[in-house]
C-alpha cells in the first residue's frame, strides 16, 4: 500500500521538479531574449542615430555642392566679364598705340618744320647782315662823293660860271660803280630765289610701324596727303617692289593699311618706302 502511494508523489515530485526546470529554463531563455532585445533596440537606436547624422550631413553636403554649383556659375559670369574687358583694353591698346605714332609723327613733322624755320631764319639773318653791309659800304661811298662834290664846290666857288663848263661825269661816275658793285650781290639772291622754288612732291611716303601680330601697317600719309580708304599703295626697298597694302583706316597725317598678300608680312620692315599703286 505505501509503495503504491508513494510512487505518485515521487512522479509528482519529479513532474514539478520538471515543471520548475521548463519554468527555470524558460524564464532563462526569455531573459535572454529580452536582453538580446534591449541590445537590439540600443543598435537599432544606434543605428538611427548615425542614419540621422549621415542624413544631416548629406544634407549639409547638398547645400554645400548647391553653393558651388553657384560660386562656378558666378565664377563662369566673372570669367566672361574679363574676357569682355580684356578685348575692350586690346582694342583700346591697339588705339593708344595708333594715337601714339600719330603723336609721333606730328612731333616728328614739328621738329621738321622747327628745322626748317631755323635754316629759314639763319639764312635771313645771313641776307640781313650781307644787306646791312652793302648798306654800310654804300653809305661810305655816298660820304666820299659828298666830300668829293663839297670840294669841288670850294675849288669853283671864285669860279665865273659862265667859264666853267661843268662835266656831270665825276659825280655820276661813282654812282654807276656803286651800281655794278652792287649788282653781283643781287645775282646770287635771285640764284637762290631759283633754287628755293618747290618742285612738285612726288606722292610717296614711307612705312613707320609694323605690327605683325594684327597684319597692319602705319605709313606716314593721312587725309590731309590725299589719302583715302581701300587705296592700294606698293612697298619699295632699294627700288625694288616688295608687294602691295591696302588702306584701312586713315587719319590726318597717317593711315593704317592691311597686306594685300600673306608673304608681303615677312618681308615688310619700317623704312620702306611706298608709292601708290596705278590703277
Amino acid at each position: 500500500m505505501n509503495r503504491r502511494g508513494s510512487a505518485p508523489v515521487v512522479v509528482l515530485v519529479v513532474l514539478i521538479i520538471i515543471s520548475l526546470a521548463l519554468a527555470g529554463g524558460i524564464f532563462y531563455m526569455y531573459q535572454k531574449e529580452r536582453d538580446k532585445s534591449i541590445s537590439l533596440e540600443e543598435k537599432l537606436d544606434e543605428i538611427s542615430t548615425k542614419q540621422r547624422i549621415t542624413e544631416s550631413k548629406l544634407d549639409e553636403s547638398r547645400k554645400t555642392m548647391t553653393d558651388l554649383q553657384l560660386k562656378l556659375e558666378e565664377a563662369k559670369a566673372s570669367i566672361n566679364e574679363l574676357n569682355d574687358s580684356l578685348d575692350m583694353e586690346k582694342k583700346a591698346r591697339l588705339e593708344a598705340e595708333a594715337k601714339i605714332v600719330q603723336v609721333s609723327a606730328d612731333l616728328d613733322q614739328q621738329k621738321t618744320l622747327r628745322s626748317d624755320l631755323e635754316d629759314k631764319l639763319a639764312q635771313a639773318q645771313n641776307d640781313v647782315r650781307m644787306t646791312q653791309s652793302q648798306i654800310k659800304e654804300l653809305d661810305a661811298r655816298k660820304t666820299t662823293l659828298e666830300a668829293k662834290v663839297r670840294d669841288l664846290e670850294t675849288k669853283t666857288a671864285e669860279i665865273e660860271l659862265g667859264k666853267i663848263v661843268v662835266s656831270p661825269e665825276p659825280v655820276p661816275a661813282p654812282v654807276t660803280k656803286a651800281k655794278k658793285a652792287a649788282a653781283p650781290a643781287k645775282k646770287p639772291a635771285a640764284a637762290s630765289v631759283k633754287k628755293a622754288i618747290p618742285q612738285p612732291p612726288a606722292y610717296r611716303g614711307e612705312i613707320l610701324v609694323v605690327n605683325k601680330e594684327y597684319n597692319f601697317v602705319v605709313i606716314n600719309l593721312g587725309a590731309k596727303d590725299g589719302v583715302k580708304e581701300s587705296q592700294i599703295y606698293s612697298v619699295y626697298r632699294s627700288n625694288k617692289i616688295l608687294g602691295d597694302i591696302k588702306v584701312e583706316k586713315v587719319h590726318d597725317s597717317m593711315a593704317a593699311a592691311g597686306f594685300v598678300s600673306t608673304d608681303l608680312k615677312s618681308k615688310v620692315r619700317e623704312g620702306d618706302k611706298i608709292a601708290q599703286k596705278a590703277k
